[in-house]
Formats: C-alpha cells, sequence, structure tokens
C-alpha cells in the first residue's frame, strides 16, 4: 500500500504569539519532532505544509526527505493547507494519514492502526475523545481538494457520507501546542 503522510505547519500561531513550529522541543524545533515521527512511519511520501514563519521554517528545521507545500492562505485555517497539500499527493497513493506539526506526541504505532482501517475514514478515539491521526483513503482524496476553514476534515468526519473507524488508543489525545500553558504541559513530559 501507498501511504502519503502530511504534517500540517502552516499556521501563523496567533494564540501562542511567535512560531511555534519553532519552539525548541528535546534539543531540535517542535516540527522537528513531529517530522522525526513522521519520517518513523516510513510514509511512501511525506508532505508538510508551511506557511507562516515559512522562510524561517526554512532556515531552523530539517526538511530532508519531506516535501514542503507552501499554502499562501494559511490564516483562512487549516483546511486551506490540507486542500493545498491535497494537490500534491502522489497520484499512486492509497490514502492519506493527516499529523499536526505541533503535537509530536502521537505513536506511529497509532499511526499504523489508523492506516490499517477497512473504511474510508480513520480517527482515534483518546480516553477524552477524538483527535489525530486522522486516515483519508484513497476515494475520499477528492474531497479534501476542496476543504474550506479551520474544522474543515473534522466537518468531513462527522458529515456522514463515509463510513468512519475508531480507532482506540489509551489515555488521553496527544498534547498540540496552542498555547504558552499547552507548551509547558508539554515540556513538563505530558506528551500525552
Amino acid at each position: 500500500m501507498f501511504v502519503t503522510g502530511l504534517v500540517l505547519a502552516a499556521g501563523a500561531s496567533v494564540r501562542l504569539g511567535e512560531a511555534k513550529q519553532l519552539l525548541p522541543y528535546r534539543g531540535r524545533t517542535l516540527l522537528d519532532a513531529t517530522l522525526d515521527l513522521a519520517r518513523s512511519c516510513a510514509f511512501d511520501q511525506l508532505l508538510v505544509t508551511l506557511g507562516g514563519a515559512a522562510d524561517l521554517v526554512r532556515e531552523r528545521v530539517d526538511l530532508t526527505g519531506v516535501r514542503v507545500v507552501e499554502n499562501a492562505e494559511f490564516s483562512t485555517g487549516c483546511g486551506s493547507s490540507v486542500r493545498a497539500a491535497a494537490q500534491a499527493v502522489d497520484p499512486r497513493a492509497d490514502g492519506l494519514v493527516l499529523l499536526l506539526g505541533d503535537q509530536p506526541g502521537v505513536g506511529a504505532a497509532d499511526v499504523r492502526r489508523v492506516v490499517a482501517a477497512t473504511t474510508p475514514l480513520a480517527v482515534c478515539r483518546y480516553a477524552d475523545g477524538l483527535g489525530h491521526p486522522f486516515w483519508f483513503a484513497r476515494d475520499v482524496l477528492p474531497e479534501l481538494r476542496v476543504l474550506h476553514g479551520d474544522k474543515a476534515v473534522w466537518k468531513l468526519l462527522h458529515s456522514g457520507r463515509y463510513p468512519v473507524t475508531e480507532i482506540p488508543v489509551d489515555g488521553p489525545a496527544p498534547i498540540d501546542v496552542d498555547t504558552r500553558a499547552d507548551y509547558r504541559r508539554l515540556l513538563s513530559g505530558e506528551a500525552r
């Protein structure tokens, strides 16, 4: 099976006040940590979207083996990043795994479990609710090319147009860094 991984890292980090992709984390940057996770998943194609702070990210983050997709419309929400990246998905792809660039605590084993789902969509079911990574099978990829807004993938997930598998994962959802408090929790070792 040919699987594309997509790491969303185009946001402007408005709530945080600085480029969260570049926050120090375990001797590197937060985005480096997430890209390391993505590389460990051995995707056939790995994409990352950049927008806010793209030049700084290119200077400071190891983008080896990653195809960068620039999203000039990043301020309109993550739907625009998914839409931009969907245009770059290899035509051989059987599906796409969606990861957040500020969520390094996702487990590679959980990524493999969502990819193994037999439904067009899959999502992790953590103790505290649904969360990334998401799986979008080939049949759903055309929908990704027309997404709009900040909660677009969630709307697609809950639309009822496709069967969805919820993959049970022990513990709470991994922290994604939107605020200083989230970052402090991540640094304190609460990856989840």
